[in-house]
């Protein structure tokens, strides 16, 4: 009894929902039957519940026969889908999206997948296409997608790390290299905390967003480090070290890249530098008679003054007063300006 009290309960439970009326109940009966003879002292053995989607696929049909996504060919014509079978061009029957099984042969091997595009790209698909408690529909145009990004972040860490290694300590373009800085850190934070609430999908898009910011950091192609190239290898760092999880394969390939020691999967989570999560600037929509027009980017201390002001001084806003006064600025703190011309 001493040693399952030490180890229970299990602190997250996760299985498919036919599991409620199998496995859930048979554990908890079991456990309030212990509990009474004297065997555990806890009420429920389980401390979280999760149950995740399922993986579902288009299911295919010539005649009573179904037929396999990977016998098949599928054609799109002026916004109309069509599916052939490829041994005889026989045409066939679209049906409903249904969870993947062996008697409707709507099943995907993982084999062949991995095959042709990696186990990363498998992973990853699976966990950006939608938030995990919902099912997955299994696409081969989002696996590609998936796959491009899996080789723009190699091509990118691949072409910067030559560029960081020949450069040395840089750090002329201090507010450039915060935001770099203070986008890696907001990244690593909301990712971790994405992870602890199983929001996969919401981290993989944290990610995303952090790519495109280190992309346009380096002058996208040009892959340019004049000034950030500390910031820039730090916010690498960070990025390889939260792929570790999703994509570990690349993950370890980008770490030695970047001519970092050890194994990634070795390393710790990145450590987040409070100061760097604090919002010191919000940007606003301006709207001009209700349509937006453009964005003013003010500090969140801003009062309703300062920002009357910032707005009258952008471009677009004198243009379509043409020498007008405003007949009033509404501003709503923190959330948008309207000009009413």
């Amino acid at each position: 009894p001493q040693r399952a009290n030490a180890w229970l309960p299990v602190d997250q439970y996760i299985g498919g929902i036919e599991h409620a009326i199998l496995h859930l109940l048979y554990s908890r009966f079991f456990v309030r039957a212990m509990q009474a003879c004297g065997h555990l002292a806890i009420d429920e053995p389980f401390k979280g519940l999760f149950t995740q989607g399922m993986v579902v696929h288009e299911t295919y049909r010539h005649g009573r026969d179904w037929v396999s996504p990977a016998e098949i060919r599928i054609a799109e014509v002026d916004g109309v889908r069509t599916a052939t079978r490829m041994a005889d061009d026989a045409v066939l029957e679209i049906g409903a999206i249904e969870k993947m099984s062996k008697s409707k042969k709507n099943v995907v091997d993982p084999d062949d997948i991995i095959a042709s595009y990696g186990a990363d790209t498998a992973r990853w698909f699976m966990l950006s296409d939608s938030p995990p408690e919902r099912d997955v529909i299994w696409t081969e145009s989002g696996v590609e997608g998936a796959h491009r990004f899996v080789q723009r972040l190699w091509r990118l860490v691949a072409e910067l790390a030559p560029k960081l290694a020949a450069t040395t300590s840089d750090t002329a373009d201090a507010p450039r290299s915060t935001e770099i800085r203070r986008a890696a850190h907001r990244t690593a934070s909301g990712v971790a905390d994405d992870i602890e609430r199983l929001a996969f999908n919401k981290a993989v898009a944290r990610l995303y967003e952090l790519v495109n910011t280190l992309t346009a950091a380096t002058a996208g192609d040009a892959r340019d480090v004049t000034g950030v190239a500390d910031a820039v290898a730090e916010a690498l760092s960070v990025l390889v070290r939260l792929i570790a999880p999703m994509m570990p394969h690349l993950a370890e390939e980008c770490w030695t890249v970047l001519g970092r020691s050890g194994l990634c999967a070795e390393q710790k989570w990145p450590e987040i530098d409070p100061a760097l999560l604090v919002v010191d600037e919000v940007v606003l929509p301006v709207q001009l008679n209700g349509k937006k027009r453009g964005d003013l980017t003010v500090s969140v201390k801003a009062g309703k003054a300062e920002i009357e002001s910032a707005v009258m001084a952008l471009d677009f806003v004198q243009t379509a007063l043409e020498g007008r006064t405003p007949k009033r600025i509404v501003v709503v703190p923190g959330r948008i300006v309207n000009v009413v011309v």
